[in-house]
Formats: structure tokens, sequence, C-alpha cells
């Protein structure tokens, strides 16, 4: 049976990429640093109105984790109704080039097309595009 990435982290050569991956890991993870790099403090609901493929319970656990990790704040205010708001740390906002290098090279290389999404090359890239 195979480890879960987040033991294999010790003594091997790719352990900084492997430990920084771990902090991303997740589905929505990155979506959501995405969102709160352009967008700055964001509430709960907002967060699911620009994520709208995930789950409440989903979108929930990994905020917590991201927050467990010191990549976020969470600020809930006492009032009716709860406010919950969400904001990056100094941490978080030092993943800024990571989150924006990976939007650069989706936008060069992802197309989304009739529900499906293909990973095209440089080359390939070029002859979609004179097509």
């Amino acid at each position: 049976m195979s480890k879960p990435r987040a033991k294999l982290t010790d003594n091997f050569p790719g352990c900084p990429v492997e430990s920084t991956l771990g902090f991303l890991d997740g589905k929505w993870k990155g979506v959501i640093l995405y969102h709160l790099l352009e967008n700055g403090t964001l509430r709960f609901n907002e967060l699911r109105r620009r994520i709208p493929s995930v789950t409440q319970r989903m979108l929930t656990k990994q905020l917590r984790e991201l927050e467990e990790a010191g990549l976020l704040e969470r600020t809930v205010f006492a009032v009716v109704p709860p406010r919950v708001d969400y904001t990056l740390t100094p941490l978080g906002l030092s993943l800024e080039p990571v989150i924006t290098a990976l939007r650069v090279w989706g936008k060069e290389h992802v197309i989304c097309r009739d529900g499906k999404k293909f990973v095209v090359a440089p080359e390939e890239q070029v002859a979609l595009e004179a097509a």
C-alpha cells in the first residue's frame, strides 16, 4: 500500500516541491487561493458563487486546511446572520507567483471546448490559432 503524499516529504530529491504541493493539494485549494489573490477578502458565500462546482462541505474542508496551514485567515463577526470573511495571510500572499505561474501555463496549454479540456503543446497551440 502506498503512503499518502504528506508522509513522503522527507529525504528525497523532490522534498521542497513535494512539500509545497502538499499545501496546495486538494481540488479546490488553488482555485480558492486564486480568487482570494484576485479579490482580496471574500465571504464564504462569495467564494461559493465564484466556484459553483464545489459543495459547501468541501469548500469548508478546504478552507479549514488552508487556515491550518497558515495561508488564510478566517474572521467571524458576531452578527445575525453570521458573517465569516476569508483573507490571505502574508504567507498566503507569498504564493502569488506560484498561482500566477499556474494560471499563465493553463492559459497557454489548456483549451476548454464543448465541456472538455485539452492539453496542447506549444507547437500545437500555434497550429490551433492559425486554423
